[in-house]
Formats: structure tokens, sequence, C-alpha cells
């Protein structure tokens, strides 16, 4: 019976160091969002497409890009003006690893975001990045398709980029 249960233990011991683990990293600060973030700002968003589609290669899921058009309407920190046109890219990941990894934006939703310049584009600084939601989106359904949008209509009196 020992010998069984000694057994047992090792391949638990095995099984659990042969298994990567995924962890959530740490949360950023208020003030390392700040220092990090090259716009920080409130957004509404406007409109939300699916860019591309790619298979993950663990898992076999199919993973959503996608690429957000905000409108600012605070800044905090950042060289973008009050009442422009921001785009804010993030993708899907497997939903088996744990945290949430992916912040997600919605058309008419307003929140309050962290955001690093990504090329002409930006990203969310950190997965906590994303802030205070000042207003519910409209629509929760992004597309799934590339080419897909979703989107809510301007407010009158803002005119964008």
């Amino acid at each position: 019976m020992q010998r069984i249960l000694t057994s047992l233990s090792l391949l638990l011991v095995i099984a659990f160091v042969a298994t990567p683990v995924v962890a959530l990293p740490a949360p950023m600060s208020d003030d390392e969002l700040l220092a990090k973030s090259d716009l920080v700002a409130l957004v509404r968003v406007l409109s939300v497409t699916c860019t591309a589609v790619t298979k993950d290669k663990m898992t076999g899921q199919d993973l959503p890009s996608y690429s957000a058009k905000a409108e600012l309407m605070e800044v905090i920190k950042g060289d973008e003006a009050k009442g422009g046109d921001v785009t804010i890219t993030f993708h899907a990941i497997p939903t088996r690893l744990l945290g949430p990894w992916t912040v997600y934006y919605y058309p008419g939703e307003m929140v309050w975001t962290h955001l690093v310049r990504d090329g002409e584009a930006y990203t969310t600084t950190w997965w906590n990045g994303r802030g205070d939601l000042v207003s519910k989106a409209v629509i929760t359904k992004l597309p799934t398709k590339p080419g897909e949008t979703v989107e809510v209509p301007r407010r009158s009196g803002h005119s964008g980029n």
C-alpha cells in the first residue's frame, strides 16, 4: 500500500511540474499605469472591427483580433486632442488560460483607459489598464469574421478626426 501511495504522489508531482503554469501577473499600480502609458483618456467606443482570426496552436481555438475606433472625451496624459479619434487594437486569448488577459472594448461604452502606442494605433497598457466604466456598451457582441464591424453613431456635436 505504501508503494502505491508513493507512486501516485510521484506521478502527481511529475504531472504538476510538466504542466505549464499560467498565472495572472500582478496588476500595475495607478502610478505605474500612468508612468508607462502614452495616453490616458476617457474614451467613447464608436466601432469595433474584426481584423483577423487566427487558430491557437495549443488549443485549436479561433482567436479574433480587433480594431476599435474611439473618440477622446477627456485626455489626462498624451499628445492626442480631446474630441479626436484613436484606434485601439486588442485580440482574444484562449479561454482556458487563467486571468482576464484581454481587455475588450465595446461600441457605445465610455470608459477610462491607459494606452500605449503600437505603431499607428494604441493598445491597453496592462490587463488592469482599463479603468472605470462611465456608461455601458450599447453592443456587447463583437464580430467574429474578418471585415465585420459593429458600430454606434457619433454623438451630435462631436466631429472626430
